[in-house]
């Protein structure tokens, strides 16, 4: 009975249109009430022991190194680089718009971010060059979205957090899917313009390009080769990567002056404050929920009806690639991931593996209506109608399930990376 209101509660205040946050802390307090001690002060000591980690200091650090990368010319950069060396290939542009988004996801760890930087100049450049609206708006939409798959991985720092799940190795584990969808979208990519001539390949172009973007480009380098080697952890990282974007924006490319720092610190501190609150409710309501075992009793109420793996996991695909059209990503994350991992384990998924499985799904949410992020946010910056952008992400769409079904069908993809075993 206490069950069914509680789930009476969460409907009734997602039918008022209350926000996540208030959502959170109700369930929070119902939960503290019936099942805990009935002390409410409890949630604000668990905030604190939620909170109280070293990883999660990565999260504002990434978001400020996004900002400082963005205001300053480190995609120009990056894609005139990419421009050069994909000039003599059907298509290059398109291809170079691709490898721009996957580039500048490992350095920004952000899909809105990834999209609005690279599409600034590449949307354009490619309507100009004469590529199809719909295609030119659908590669920089899904090309973002490879933001939260390619680490560093924002969704993947709240996803270790909640589930007791080691960032690195989530971190180390996105290069495989991340290249399985840059190379697939490339391929799709060089086909669908094929018709498209291309271009002589120009060495000088190449090298001028790469004297000028050769700092930007040193950036992935430096951030994933630490991070993959063990030499930094998740949040010295994003330290590293944070001084790094700072001095080369400051005092290399001298394109972002010390008094624009003003700005883009305040920006990253707007998204922060929206996020923390959140994460420090979600993570005080995971510890609730762990001392009174409810993933426990999920995981002996899911196998007394499900026998079968493989229909579990199709049952979370629907589910997830559901919630992906109505909740963002972070949000179903910390929802979701507490209580569908333990699940996921018990069945026989690796919890890095199905932390992969679920962002994947979730990426495919930020190109799906109605709350596709991607596509309201480029509705905005591109100027173009909603039933147009959605007609514009249906290709790509497809490609990012078909690269989610060979994932799951195939882990070693993910997991080569973390422990370097083929099967």
């Amino acid at each position: 009975m206490i069950g069914l209101l509680l789930v009476a509660l969460i409907v009734a205040l997602l039918v008022l249109r209350q926000p996540l946050l208030v959502i959170l802390l109700a369930v929070a307090a119902y939960v503290q009430i019936f099942w805990g001690k009935a002390q409410l002060d409890y949630i604000i000591e668990d905030m604190w022991v939620g909170l109280d980690k070293e990883v999660i200091l990565s999260i504002p650090l990434f978001i400020l190194c996004g900002n400082v990368m963005t205001k300053g010319t480190t995609a120009k950069r990056l894609i005139r680089i990419l421009s050069a060396i994909t000039r003599p290939l059907p298509g290059g542009m398109a291809v170079a718009c691709i490898l721009s988004c996957a580039i500048f996801a490992a350095i920004s760890g952000s899909s809105i971010v990834t999209m609005l930087a690279v599409g600034s100049v590449m949307y354009p450049a490619m309507r100009a060059a004469n590529y199809d609206v719909k295609f030119t708006l659908g590669a920089i939409m899904s090309g973002g979205t490879l933001g939260i798959i390619i680490p560093p991985s924002i969704p993947m720092i709240i996803y270790g957090l909640v589930t007791e799940t080691s960032v690195t190795e989530l971190f180390a584990a996105g290069f495989g899917p991340g290249i399985l969808l840059t190379v697939v979208l490339s391929a799709y990519a060089i086909f669908v313009n094929r018709h498209i001539k291309s271009e002589k390949f120009d060495g000088a172009e190449l090298l001028v390009a790469t004297k000028e973007g050769i700092w930007a480009a040193m950036m992935p380098v430096i951030l994933l080769g630490g991070i993959y080697t063990g030499y930094f952890t998740a949040t010295e990282a994003a330290a590293v990567a944070l001084v790094y974007a700072m001095l080369v924006e400051i005092f290399i490319h001298r394109e972002l002056a010390l008094r624009d720092f003003y700005g883009v610190v305040l920006d990253a501190s707007k998204l922060g404050g929206s996020l923390f609150p959140v994460l420090a409710i979600a993570l005080s309501l995971n510890i609730v929920l762990t001392e009174h075992r409810v993933p426990a009793m999920m995981v002996q109420f899911m196998q007394g009806y499900i026998d079968s793996p493989l229909m579990f996991m199709l049952m979370v695909n629907v589910l997830l690639l559901g919630v992906g059209c109505l909740m963002t990503t972070g949000e179903a994350i910390l929802v979701l991931a507490p209580l569908l991992a333990p699940v996921a384990e018990a069945y026989g998924y690796n919890k890095v593996i199905f932390g992969l499985i679920m962002i994947l799904n979730l990426e495919i949410g930020y190109l799906t209506p109605p709350v596709g992020l991607n596509l309201l946010v480029a509705m905005g910056a591109f100027k173009q109608q909603f039933s147009t952008l959605v007609q514009a992400a249906l290709p790509f769409i497809a490609l990012m399930l078909v690269c989610l079904g060979i994932v799951i069908w195939q882990p070693w993809i993910g997991m080569y990376f973390v422990n370097g075993k083929l099967w």
